[in-house]
């Protein structure tokens, strides 16, 4: 399972809303194993299809980061069907390295999705299972966390990422 590059802030994948997956197929469960092993070497949580470049419907997430067996979920065609509540708490994102901010979501959310083997499920989530699941929904729709950001946070964080791109860091 290859570790796959993951796209940065800037690449227009991730500003565009994924395709839906239609096929369940040898392909999608190598394309689901490859996130998976690049989520864990990130580390992070979570890591949509955008963010490996591929544009489907598609997201893997474990809170555990690989530590808890049954803490991994494929979402394939995720959709949020409840949220109930808003809390606000610090937030990053593996496509903006080393930039945190407080980003308010729901405390609570349903989500209805196909797993890896074809099955429809839903998964009920509060606190960070929440704030995971709404983070990588919004990928999927074309949206980053900072989109939640308004003033001077937003423009802070897009300024600092226009210097390091412009030096060849980004």
């Amino acid at each position: 399972m290859p570790v796959l590059p993951i796209v940065k802030y800037g690449d227009p994948v991730l500003r565009q809303p994924t395709q839906p997956v239609t096929k369940i197929d040898e392909p999608l469960q190598k394309l689901i194993d490859d996130m998976v092993a690049t989520m864990y070497a990130a580390p992070g949580v979570g890591l949509a299809a955008n963010q490996v470049g591929v544009s489907k419907r598609l997201a893997v997430l474990d809170l555990s980061v690989g530590k808890k067996p049954g803490g991994l979920h494929i979402l394939i065609n995720p959709e949020k069907v409840e949220a109930e509540g808003a809390v606000t708490e610090e937030e990053g994102c593996l496509s903006i390295p080393d930039f945190v901010e407080a980003v308010t979501r729901p405390e609570r959310v349903k989500v209805r999705y196909t797993d890896r083997n074809g099955e429809k499920r839903e998964i009920s989530g509060e606190g960070l299972m929440a704030r995971a699941l709404c983070h990588e929904i919004d990928h999927l729709n074309g949206n980053l966390y900072i989109d939640h950001l308004r003033g001077f946070k937003k423009e802070r964080i897009l300024k600092k990422i226009g210097k390091l791109a412009q030096s060849g860091m980004w």
